[in-house]
């Protein structure tokens, strides 16, 4: 697993095809996207450990982000299209008291209206390329968990129009699946004025920060790789197997292990993860299995070699 900080101006796609230059493999892929205009972590896995990509994509994420009021945009962020701006002294007239209690509504369990340009699919077709061909989009609203939606700092400012403008710099800890820039839109729509992003930084995703993210254009990526067992450490509970368990577990049986119940978690025998695994009553079951790369098990017959000696 490899935890990178994306560039603004690249696609999260950009950063696989390089990534997949760099390890010399085309199985690579990514748990979550950032638009183009985003930075921050974006955690990729390849080879075997693609595997794992599942279990984080659902992980938590947090974001420092820029919200301008006074101006709405056809795709609620920078690189859209303006479509409205606030009337003169609108912004000026904003009420710290006001902001405040915005910022309130849209923090906690709320449902949210994802942007028309996101990539949730349609029938089969991502939303922004059915917006892109000229349709009418309407999605639906969704439950999403704002964990937490910060006012760290504000500053007025003006459009190149003249438009009255105020940025609000934020902090947002949110669910899988929470769209900052929709959290912009609610809240330039709620205050009266418009608002959309204008910058967005993915500062952590689950256990996984800033701090362990390299530069996708590190001439050596595979050098600051993180192994499936210490990538699902960070991601699950972690339950050490022995010898037998994770022999009986490899060859995809079930096992007796002393555990409560609990799904998913990682099933480590010797520092290397044997698989994610779901625990119910005692017994191990598991959910995604990965490459053995010790040697042969002598114990009992290898697989599709019974009977031979």
């Amino acid at each position: 697993m490899l935890v990178l900080d994306k560039p603004a101006g690249r696609t999260s796609h950009d950063i696989v095809a390089r990534a997949r230059r760099s390890l010399g493999t085309r199985r690579v892929g990514h748990a979550g996207t950032l638009d183009p205009m985003a930075t921050g972590v974006l955690i990729l896995g390849f080879g075997p450990a693609t595997r794992l990509l599942t279990f984080l994509v659902g992980l938590d994420k947090e974001y420092a982000a820029t919200i301008r009021l006074g101006v709405a945009t056809t795709t609620d962020d920078a690189e859209g299209e303006v479509t409205a701006s606030a009337a003169a002294g609108r912004v000026a007239a904003l009420e710290p008291a006001a902001l405040r209690a915005g910022i309130a509504a849209l923090t906690g369990d709320i449902l949210q209206t994802p942007s028309t340009v996101s990539a949730i699919k349609i029938g089969g077709r991502p939303a922004y390329r059915r917006v892109r061909d000229g349709e009418e989009v309407s999605l639906q609203p969704r439950p999403v968990r704002v964990a937490e939606f910060a006012l760290l700092d504000s500053r007025p400012g003006r459009t190149g129009d003249g438009a009255q403008t105020l940025d609000l710099d934020v902090r947002v800890v949110c669910s899988s699946g929470t769209y900052i820039r929709a959290l912009a839109r609610d809240l330039g729509s709620a205050l009266g004025v418009g608002g959309h992003l204008t910058a967005l930084r993915r500062t952590r995703v689950g256990a996984f920060s800033l701090e362990d993210a390299a530069s996708p254009d590190e001439p050596q990526l595979r050098r600051h790789a993180l192994t499936p067992a210490q990538a699902a450490a960070r991601a699950m509970p972690v339950l050490s197997l022995d010898a037998a368990q994770a022999r009986e577990l490899r060859h995809g049986r079930l096992a007796r292990v002393e555990a409560g119940d609990d799904e998913p978690v990682a099933g480590v025998h010797e520092s290397e993860l044997v698989g994610v695994l779901a625990v119910h009553d005692g017994t191990a079951r598991v959910l995604a299995n990965m490459p053995f790369s010790g040697p042969p098990d002598r114990g009992q017959p290898e697989p599709g070699r019974e009977g031979r000696q």
